[in-house]
């Protein structure tokens, strides 16, 4: 096992830590068509434009509805982005047997989403980033390893 694992895209090893892999998630009684859907529509406080972003067919349109700034981001965001995310990986990994196998055999190593994309979520392409979904991938699998060898509560 590498010490670091990187990934991005969805094709590639691993790629089922992105938040585009198609992997549904339910939160509250919804259910979601990847963790991306689900992340970037809690950007907003207004239902209708949520409930636009559950419903689009891909990741990616997903995710440019919420980066569309146009439209009003919730007055909280910045406080509030993080536990989102932690919620949306926590749900993904609890709800797929296969890919919980997968975060979990990753023993100790680093995981990181290597992107020069993102120097937030990923690692802006040089490990200059801050790395933040790599580090809730870690956390999570943490909390998977404490619940046990049996299924976790959702």
């Amino acid at each position: 096992m590498p010490a670091d694992i990187l990934f991005y895209r969805t094709a590639d090893d691993y790629g089922c830590f992105s938040n585009f892999a198609a992997y549904p998630i339910e939160i509250d009684g919804q259910e979601w068509p990847t963790s991306e859907h689900y992340f970037q529509a809690q950007k907003f406080l207004d239902s209708e434009r949520r409930e636009r972003i559950r419903r689009t067919p891909s990741p990616m349109i997903a995710a440019r509805l919420g980066r569309d700034r146009k439209a009003h981001l919730r007055p909280d965001w910045e406080e509030v982005k993080l536990d989102i995310m932690r919620k949306a990986v926590r749900a993904k990994f609890t709800q797929h047997d296969d890919i919980r196998r997968v975060l979990l055999d990753t023993d100790n190593a680093t995981i990181v989403e290597h992107t020069t994309n993102d120097r937030f979520w990923g690692d802006g392409g040089d490990g200059s980033g801050k790395n933040w979904l790599g580090r809730i991938l870690m956390e999570v699998r943490e909390e998977l390893r404490e619940q046990g060898p049996e299924k976790p509560a959702r």
